[in-house]
């Protein structure tokens, strides 16, 4: 007769297996509560303390922490001299452990560190030449079929499960150390160490480039907006469908209070606006770039109207995400039988920002992008008016999402010229004023980091500009100050850079 211990927190479908394994003659062991429930449920159940011959102790800290459970668990059976303990100490081997841990994930605290099922779990792991180990409720019925075909586990399911045991333990660890570090008060904001534990949940139709394969993973036991988004219609995402949509949609939600729409290429926005209602913010986004809008990722923060879909779907683009959608429009976007339509939550705030490198990662924390006029400092004799206040605001944090160097023109709360990604700033500054044309007379301008030299700002000036915002601290800020003076233009210094690479 074979053994099987089981001693669950998560109790899903422990029942039914236990009530499969005691049909095809096994002996069940277990403790506390799922004891408990097998009992109730007509399961007949050996409790552990009479294979130990010591009850639960210490409040049930210490109840399989015995030579009788891991002899049982830990004995290589093709060794002569494990054998030989065996029936020297009267240990029965144990050939398959059920055991998932308390909750810390969810209810983080001492008493929720598990510490004799993670020593179960990892003992039967180790020998899993002989010994089956579950982790998730979710393998319960394959395990079960194939005892029931086979009579035994394959090496090959012993091998996977022993695996899926490993990383279970090794993410709980990991979640008990980052309840170390969020709750020590004198902790640093980037850790010692860093340990992350992550599941691939979600497939992707290719990485990058289609030769490369990609996947999403979450941290183990985190939650994500990405898990309740829900794609109502179009073809499987890509890697970089999500790369854009998470920009897209963060900088979405910086908008404010207004109706807001960003339009993201290649991980820039290449359109943003806000206005009294969302069809006009869309139509503004829109047509601050319309030629990089084609294929883009649209982000709305409202529910989305008829007249929005009406607008969008004529337009080639590869998703638009919103926190939901009237019927009528939905229909209408659902007949672009390519194109993605996702509905979701907020997005989080992250922790950390990482980014692979030899042997590593470079890590960060997360910037943000705080819109705090009584931080800031107007340095010209010209003062923003009212609605320049406005856009600088909006230019402020458009410009913090688009890779440095950047330049962005806002006017009317419309983004009308965005120039990312070039080695100088000057040459940001120009593609911004050739993208705004005439609409760059009027416009205020953000710029990710100071200028440092007047070239850029006179550029500006050259567009139209009547207003910038910078975060000052060049050597030459007065050089730079006296050209927005020369030209009548107001300038407000933030005293915080924002580059993005």
């Amino acid at each position: 007769m074979k053994t099987a211990l089981l001693s669950v927190f998560d109790k899903a479908g422990v029942v039914d297996l236990a009530a499969g394994l005691h049909a095809l003659g096994w002996r069940l062991v277990s403790s506390g509560g799922t004891a408990r429930a097998l009992a109730e449920a007509g399961v007949p159940v050996t409790d552990v303390a009479e294979l130990t011959g010591v009850p639960a102790i210490l409040g049930h800290r210490v109840v399989t922490l015995h030579p009788k459970v891991h002899g049982g668990l830990l004995a290589d059976l093709d060794d002569p001299s494990h054998v030989a303990d065996l029936e020297r100490y009267g240990i029965e081997p144990i050939a398959l452990v059920v055991s998932n841990l308390y909750p810390f994930g969810e209810r983080p605290g001492i008493d929720t560190i598990d510490v004799g099922g993670p020593t179960m779990v990892r003992a039967a792991a180790k020998n899993h030449a002989h010994v089956g180990v579950i982790v998730d409720p979710g393998d319960y019925p394959g395990v079960l079929q194939e005892l029931r075909a086979d009579g035994v586990l394959s090496g090959t399911t012993r091998r996977a499960l022993a695996r899926k045991a490993f990383a279970h333990t090794a993410a709980y660890d990991a979640a008990i150390v980052s309840w170390f570090d969020a709750t020590d008060a004198e902790r640093s904001p980037l850790p010692s160490t860093i340990h992350l534990a992550l599941e691939r949940v979600q497939d992707l139709r290719y990485g990058e480039n289609p030769h490369q394969r990609g996947a999403r993973y979450l941290v183990a036991g985190a939650r994500s907006w990405w898990d309740d988004a829900v794609q109502h219609g179009g073809k499987e995402l890509s890697y970089l469908n999500l790369y854009d949509a998470e920009a897209a949609w963060r900088l979405v939600h910086r908008l404010g209070d207004r109706p807001g729409a960003v339009v993201v290429k290649h991980a820039n926005p290449c359109g943003v606006a806000v206005a009294d209602d969302l069809a006009t913010a869309y139509r503004l986004a829109h047509e601050g770039d319309p030629v990089s809008a084609f294929g883009g990722i649209v982000a709305l923060n409202r529910p989305v109207p008829l007249a929005v879909a009406e607008a969008l779907a004529p337009v080639f683009t590869e998703v638009v995400v919103a926190p939901s959608y009237d019927d009528d429009a939905i229909e209408v976007l659902l007949a672009r039988k390519n194109l993605r339509v996702l509905s979701a939550p907020p997005p989080g705030e992250p922790t950390l920002d990482v980014r692979a490198v030899d042997g590593g990662l470079l890590v960060q924390e997360p910037d943000r992008v705080p819109v705090d006029r009584a931080a800031w400092q107007v340095v010209t004799r010209a003062q923003p008016t009212p609605a320049q206040w406005s856009d600088l605001e909006l230019a402020w944090q458009v410009v913090a999402a688009v890779s440095s160097n950047a330049i962005v023109l806002v006017r009317g709360g419309q983004a009308v010229g965005i120039g990312a990604g070039q080695q100088n700033r000057l040459d940001s500054a120009r593609i911004a004023a050739e993208k705004a044309g005439e609409r760059g007379r009027g416009a205020v301008v953000g710029s990710d980091a100071f200028f440092p030299f007047r070239d850029g700002l006179d550029a500006a000036a050259a567009a139209g500009a009547v207003a910038v915002i910078q975060p000052g601290g060049s050597v030459r800020d007065a050089e730079v100050i006296a050209a927005a003076d020369e030209h009548g233009i107001a300038m407000v210094f933030t005293g915080e850079r924002h580059f993005r690479h």
